[in-house]
């Protein structure tokens, strides 16, 4: 019997709900360290802002790009055997 693969690949909505959930978590993170360090809640905002729109767009790709590996297999390098 032949073994149908059928691979699990996330569509581009929960990719983009996914980076925006893990972005308010991390950004909030962000800029309560970024308050500790300049003591000033104007800075801290201004960095997080920053941080949560490059950061996001870098988190998607990255997913995506993850998306394109073949999940769970192992592939030899063998160029004289096919």
């Amino acid at each position: 019997m032949g073994e149908s693969k059928q691979t699990m690949k996330e569509s581009h909505l929960r990719t983009i709900l996914k980076t925006v959930s893990w972005r308010i978590i991390a950004t909030t993170t962000t800029v309560t360290i970024a308050y500790f360090v300049f003591g000033d809640i104007s800075n801290a905002l201004k960095v997080g802002g920053i941080e949560f729109f490059a950061k996001m767009a870098i988190y998607y790709l990255h997913e995506r790009a993850w998306q394109k590996l073949p999940v769970g297999t192992v592939r030899k390098l063998n160029p004289l055997k096919k």
